[in-house]
This record gives C-alpha cells, sequence and structure tokens, in this order.
C-alpha cells in the first residue's frame, strides 16, 4: 500500500477545510443554533416529551445526522470532481496510485470533516438542551458508519456529475427531504398509519433511528435493523465504486 500517496490526498483534502474554514464549519453550526432557536424554543415550547425525551433534546439526533450526511456528500463529491473539472484526475490515474488509495484519500478526508463537524454540532447541541448519551461507543459506531457510507455515496456523485449543478441535485433534492421526513424533528408514531407505513420505506429513517437509540434508548425501529440498513448502504457503496474503477465510468471519457 502506498501510504505517502493516500496521505498526500487525505492532507490536500483536510487543507481545502481550513481554507474554507466559514463554509465547513462555521455556517453549519450557525444553521444548526437557528435549528434549535425555532424548532426547539418556539415548538419545543408546545410539545413537552417525546417518548419520555424533552422535546429539544430529541432533535438533536436528527439535527446531527442532517449534518452528517450533507456535509459528507458535497465535501467527497467536490473533493473527485475538481480533479475532474480542470483535468488533474488523469495525472492522478496514471500516477503510481492504486484505485483503492486515491478512494481512501478522499473518503476518508471527507469522513474526517464530517466527523469533526458532527462533534462540532454536539458539543453546540450541549449549549442549548441537557444531553444524555445512553451509548457513546454505538454512537460514534454510527457517526464513523454514516460518515463513511455517505462520503463513498458523495464519492459516487462527484464521478457521475458532469457539472457543478448536478454536484448539488442530489444532496438538495433527495437526501435533504429524506432527512427532514424520516423522523428528525418527530417520531413516527405521531402519523397517521398510511404516512407510518410510507414513511418505513425512507431509508434515512432506520439512520436517524438508530443514531437517537444510541442517545436515549428510544427509536422507531430496532436498532440492530437500523445498524443492518447503514451495513447494506456502505456494501452498496462500496460495489459501485469498484465497478467505476473497474469499467472506467466518467473518468477515462
Amino acid at each position: 500500500m502506498n501510504v505517502q500517496a493516500i496521505k498526500s490526498i487525505y492532507l490536500f483534502e483536510m487543507a481545502r477545510m481550513r481554507r474554507t474554514l466559514l463554509q465547513s464549519v462555521v455556517s453549519p453550526v450557525i444553521s444548526t443554533s437557528l435549528y434549535f432557536v425555532v424548532f426547539g424554543a418556539a415548538i419545543g415550547s408546545r410539545i413537552d416529551e417525546i417518548d419520555g425525551v424533552p422535546y429539544g433534546a430529541f432533535i438533536v439526533p436528527g439535527l446531527m445526522m442532517l449534518t452528517l450526511l450533507t456535509n459528507s456528500i458535497s465535501s467527497a463529491s467536490f473533493g473527485i470532481y475538481f480533479p475532474k473539472f480542470i483535468g488533474t484526475v488523469y495525472e492522478l490515474l496514471s500516477a503510481p496510485v492504486s484505485y483503492y488509495e486515491i478512494v481512501l484519500g478522499y473518503v476518508g478526508a471527507a469522513a474526517t470533516k464530517a466527523l469533526i463537524l458532527g462533534l462540532i454540532i454536539l458539543a453546540t447541541a450541549g449549549l442549548f438542551v441537557p444531553l444524555q448519551i445512553a451509548h457513546p461507543f454505538l454512537m460514534l459506531l454510527f457517526l464513523v458508519l454514516t460518515a463513511i457510507t455517505f462520503s463513498l455515496f458523495g464519492f459516487i456523485i462527484g464521478i457521475w456529475a458532469d457539472n457543478f449543478e448536478k454536484l448539488q441535485l442530489i444532496p438538495l433534492l433527495i437526501i435533504t427531504p429524506l432527512v427532514f421526513l424520516g423522523g428528525s424533528f418527530y417520531s413516527v408514531d405521531m402519523l397517521p398509519p398510511f404516512w407510518r407505513t410510507v414513511t418505513l420505506f425512507n431509508p434515512v429513517l432506520y439512520l436517524i433511528s438508530g443514531f437517537r437509540w444510541a442517545f436515549y434508548e428510544s427509536s422507531d425501529v430496532g436498532v440492530g435493523v437500523s445498524l443492518a440498513m447503514v451495513l447494506v448502504f456502505l456494501a452498496l457503496c462500496m460495489a459501485v465504486v469498484w465497478w467505476i474503477f473497474r469499467t472506467g465510468y466518467r473518468l477515462k471519457s
């Protein structure tokens, strides 16, 4: 394994986070704080508890997942798309670096940035609501697996996209609505039977539900099912990335 190559890609991508600190860190923290003000204070004053958890604390896992998913996808997709856009990807592909090492460098950096931001959001949440984490190791496991999985997904989007508009298409039109409709701000049990059944087809529900169980031992679906869904999506993303490099899809054309 070419550790130096992985390190170079990783450090280059992490340096981009430092150069865009306002956009990468400050903006998400401010947005999350506004969510707490609007949902936690305004709506929370009318909803005391959900499943025995104060409403302000109940929305923390959902807000963290919203930030984690969108940041993982955007970081990884832009990281691989920009070399395609300026043409330096061909130099990368012709260098003595394996496809595995390229993915490890880009995805590792994107997942690291998402994890850092997720932990910052967690600390920010602690300023607004009293937090309780029943299973911290399980929470970290969900954080790491989700960051890696959606960084891989973002890597796929970055290769698929042929313009900057497509980079934002899936995160804005698919991922963000799925997070909002996946039980971020409410329990699925609060929905009518028909919509409760429809919501169970939302894959993001399982991520948020399992993550919330790690905090409060309260969830809409079993934590084992949630973990299995994350692993299935991770395996699917790995298979697609393998196929992309095997066929050269949107890389060699």
